[in-house]
């Protein structure tokens, strides 16, 4: 553990590579990072940072700027940095809100995605493992040829329906979870977001799954409303006919509460919020919203369908800048609309392109450990090395892959060639989970021996080409030259 003088002393020299007190906006920390809001982050010193003794990394994401120091010693540098720049404690919401006054309408708009989607994840993997449980005893030909568990031991049939039920509860009522998480984003009352997701999904209603159908055969059931039609049809396995009905009950019930008197709030403003925002959903905002949600999925499924190997190539390949610009959380609502789905698509392919892109960030920082004989960037890239392995992918990208740029780019190749393994053997995972090495508990059974082939030719080609391109003189003098790293690998 560091001495208080070398805490001092470090923190002194942190605060002088970020451009003084008067360039900080807002900090705070959390288990192992500095999270820090700034004026200008141009005008941050890297060379300087990276001659800090405690310092591990950096990165920059959704306008934080986040300093890599290791559990323990972040908040003992935390203290002694906010003394000594003369600014006030914030929490990590604060300083969350700071930096989302620096996101372009795109960043914003991902950001409310994934914070929309995120807490209600658990709950999705959940459903997920109990689904892949489900098919453990119910998939043919996993254990014997031509028979599944349950032919085997039929006895075991309650057991099976029992867990299907569990497995599909969430999924089945996607847009009661969804409504509650976005309307409390969007900050409204939670419980009325809920409501209007139980609303969508009415046993009354048409199963949105058989809306296809219905449309072809043209027995779409409907209402007769005061002279308007209204497709009387449910929002199952969809996503952004919640998120936009959540958004414009928020905005509904803030502006009704302005308005209604007070003393009958509590008795007009969830009674009009909800009448309002339903009569909306199912006359205008639901179809519309289902429709683009419709051409985006079908635009990803035309991606991996038709242009096959290629297709799954080229999405590994430009997944790792897409996690750059923080818009892989985008993809986060069409997973699960995939996995609402699953009876009609069999799972998502999304999870796998993920899974090879982080094993072979990991591979490639773990490549440059070997590599390097830079100490500190050796402890850098075991620890976040690792941390991709298992899906954490910022500490490898940020703290050592783009530092030295040429890890990045055979990471990138490893992830393609696996995710061109993936889309051929057809991957897909039955429930939400880390994207990484564990992301097999994911995977349909048939798939999973598939799936760890896949990030195993991702982390060897990422390790290799990483391992290669490290010899590279002309590569390794261009690093020299930026000054990126002490000693040139």
């Amino acid at each position: 553990m560091a001495s208080k003088k070398d805490i001092k002393e470090n923190t002194k020299q942190i605060l002088n590579s970020l451009g003084g007190a008067e360039n900080i906006i807002s900090a705070a920390h959390c288990a192992t990072r500095l999270r820090l809001v700034l004026k200008d982050e141009s005008i941050v010193d890297l060379k300087e940072l990276e001659n800090v003794p405690l310092y591990k990394g950096q990165f920059s994401n959704a306008g934080q700027f986040q300093i890599i120091l290791g559990s323990g010693i972040v908040d003992e540098v935390y203290k002694e940095l906010i003394k000594l720049a003369g600014i006030s404690e914030s929490t990590k919401a604060e300083v969350k809100a700071q930096a989302d006054n620096k996101l372009n309408p795109i960043q914003k708009i991902i950001k409310i995605l994934a914070d929309v989607f995120v807490p209600i994840l658990p709950a999705l993997v959940a459903s997920g493992l109990l689904m892949g449980l489900n098919n453990v005893l119910t998939s043919q030909g996993l254990f014997v040829e031509g028979k599944s568990l349950m032919d085997m031991y039929p006895q075991m049939g309650d057991l099976a329906n029992f867990i299907n039920i569990l497995a599909n509860a969430a999924y089945s009522f996607l847009p009661i979870l969804v409504g509650f998480s976005a309307t409390k984003l969007f900050g409204g009352n939670p419980y009325l977001g809920a409501v209007i997701g139980m609303i969508m999904v009415h046993p009354d209603l048409l199963n949105g799954y058989g809306y296809g159908d219905a449309v072809l055969n043209g027995t779409l059931p409907t209402w007769n409303i005061f002279g308007i039609t209204i497709e009387k049809v449910g929002y199952q396995g969809t996503v952004l006919p919640v998120l936009a009905a959540s958004y414009i009950l928020a905005k509904l019930e803030r502006l009704l509460r302005k308005v209604i008197p007070e003393v009958l709030d509590n008795l007009l403003t969830p009674l009009l919020s909800v009448l309002i925002t339903s009569v909306l959903t199912f006359t205008v905002v639901g179809g519309i919203m289902r429709g683009a949600g419709d051409i985006i999925a079908n635009g990803l499924l035309w991606l991996h369908d038709s242009l096959g190997v290629i297709g799954g190539a080229i999405f590994g390949l430009i997944y790792a800048p897409f996690t750059l610009t923080g818009m892989h959380h985008s993809l986060l609502p069409i997973d699960i609309q995939f996995l609402a789905n699953t009876a009609v698509t069999g799972g998502s392919f999304l999870l796998a392109v993920a899974a090879c892109n982080n094993v072979a960030q990991g591979a490639a920082a773990l490549a440059a450990m070997i590599t390097s004989k830079d100490e500190k960037l050796k402890s850098v890239a075991l620890t976040s090395g690792i941390s991709a392995m298992l899906g954490i992918t910022e500490p490898a990208m940020f703290g050592v892959n783009l530092k030295l740029k040429f890890p990045f780019y055979g990471a990138m190749v490893g992830s393609a060639v696996g995710a061109a393994y993936c889309t051929f053997t057809n991957v897909l995972n039955i429930s939400s989970g880390a994207a990484g090495v564990i992301g097999f508990v994911c995977i349909r059974p048939e798939s999973i021996i598939n799936f760890f082939i896949s990030i195993g030719l991702a982390f060897i080609v990422g390790f290799l080409l990483t391992f290669i391109l490290s010899k590279s003189v002309k590569m390794n003098t261009s690093v020299e030259k930026e000054g990126n790293i002490k000693e040139v690998c």
